[in-house]
């Protein structure tokens, strides 16, 4: 994919006389996975969920199982996520057009942040039913509950690894991969508890596992949702280093002084950067595209906009206290 847009407002606006000089790389190397290679496992796993959402309501309704109701409308809640994250993926897609000349990257980080939000959400569903249970043990409905639940452990987990393969280089396909990874856990927990509670009588014994399984649904949530956060904000994108960042520009050939460094996500998967160099012995083309491929491979950074400067001292943005 090409990016035939312009450079962020970041490195607009500035009344230089000394030109921008701006090399926006080809590609997404170094992603391994582009979003949309995962259409297929959307898809899939949105028709497997819906399906197993209507079962569990079915048998759940059939054995009087609250534990399976309860299950299914988290599933249901997932079944939402997943398509808000398909969707988002194929938004980022899109072209840029006049109006947004990013083209509509940004949707992904958006669905990545309701996507925590649901999950926590579910997590707060789970936590109320599971200490109402406590109060009011309910008989659990055998092997009904044992059979659904352990088919929702094949659906969750067999979708869960569908995404596994882009869950590093992509904060969206990451909250797919968790929501279904946290439903598998979810339906694993149900089986074992219902057997454990047919052998022992132990009706606690359900919405206690209920309350372990939300813990640990809400620390995957919460790290999603701080991810997400930040990068709505315009944050640095975790795993890059801005002191490593600042100081490879700072020691290529001829740079005195780097200033008006700024790094954030286009998308899930893209991070851009803008930077004033200040190089007294002027640059040319060989000079802007060697930084650029230092910057893709050393820190996954594709669409660098660099601006060289002869000098600092009527650079308006050279202070840093200035934004």
């Amino acid at each position: 994919m090409t990016h035939d847009h312009d450079h962020h407002d970041h490195a607009h606006g500035h009344d230089h006389s000394h030109g921008h000089s701006h090399d926006h790389s080809h590609g997404h190397a170094g992603h391994g996975h582009a979003p949309d290679s995962f259409g297929a496992a959307f898809a899939i796993g949105a028709a497997l969920n819906t399906a197993f959402v209507i079962a569990e309501l079915v048998f759940g309704y059939a054995a009087n199982s609250l534990a399976l109701i309860s299950d299914a409308v988290h599933n249901l809640s997932d079944v939402v996520a997943l398509l808000l994250a398909w969707g988002a993926t194929w938004l980022a897609q899109r072209r840029p057009t006049e109006r947004h000349t990013y083209g509509y990257r940004r949707a992904s980080i958006l669905a990545a942040l309701f996507n925590a939000g649901l999950l926590l959400v579910a997590v707060g569903g789970i936590v109320v039913e599971a200490v109402n249970r406590l109060y009011t043990p309910e008989p659990v409905a055998g092997w009904t509950v044992v059979l659904v639940a352990a088919l929702g452990v094949v659906i969750n987990g067999g979708t869960a690894m569908l995404f596994m393969r882009g869950r590093h280089g992509d904060l969206n396909i990451r909250g797919a991969y968790l929501h279904m990874a946290a439903d598998a856990g979810v339906s694993l927990g149900v089986v074992a508890a219902a057997l454990v509670i047919m052998a022992t009588g132990w009706l606690w014994l359900d919405p206690v596992t209920s309350l372990v399984i939300a813990a640990v649904v809400f620390w995957s949530g919460w790290g999603l949702a701080r991810d997400s956060v930040n990068l709505a904000l315009d944050g640095v994108p975790r795993g890059i280093d801005l002191a490593k960042v600042k100081a490879y520009l700072g020691g290529l050939d001829g740079v005195s002084e780097v200033h008006d460094l700024h790094v954030w996500a286009m998308s899930t998967n893209e991070t851009a950067l803008t930077a004033h160099l200040v190089r007294p012995g002027g640059h040319d083309d060989a000079f802007l595209h060697g930084v650029c491929e230092g910057l893709a491979h050393r820190f996954d950074i594709h669409h660098a906009t660099l601006q060289v400067e002869a000098s600092s001292e009527v650079c308006k943005l050279a202070p840093e206290h200035v934004v």
